[in-house]
């Protein structure tokens, strides 16, 4: 069973959201994304400064086998994108929730984190899709 951290909320195209201290979101994809691509090799980002509504296409995570389209959970401008990534793309599979987070943004309403699922729904959620 993938990781699931009880703290984030989720997007059913497997995105996950983290909200922080001063208000701001992080955004990367789960630890079930991915074991699905497999050995990541390219992350193409949003720009900073980019206003994003929620279900934009915002960038793709490649890998070996596949390639998958970022989508934003949430409508905001991007404040900072995961520089890591551009040299090291792998630290998406070997650090999904930490290192390998893509972006960050101000939200312009924090109320959709509501629409966001929660823990248990993303597990019960991925455990439909097997």
């Amino acid at each position: 069973m993938s990781n699931i951290p009880s703290e984030l909320r989720y997007l059913r195209s497997h995105e996950w959201v983290r909200l922080e201290e001063d208000g701001t979101v992080t955004i990367g994809i789960t630890d079930y994304a991915q074991e699905a691509l497999g050995d990541v090799v390219f992350v193409e980002l949003p720009e900073p400064g980019a206003l994003l509504a929620a279900g934009d296409e915002v960038g793709a995570v490649e890998s070996v086998k596949a390639a998958s389209e970022i989508y934003v959970p949430l409508t905001g401008e991007v404040l900072e994108v995961n520089g890591i990534l551009e040299d090291a793309p792998e630290t998406v599979n070997s650090d999904p929730y930490n290192d390998g987070w893509f972006f960050k943004m101000k939200l312009e309403d924090d109320g959709e984190l509501n629409d966001l699922m929660d823990a248990e729904a993303y597990g019960e959620f991925i455990e439909s899709e097997s």
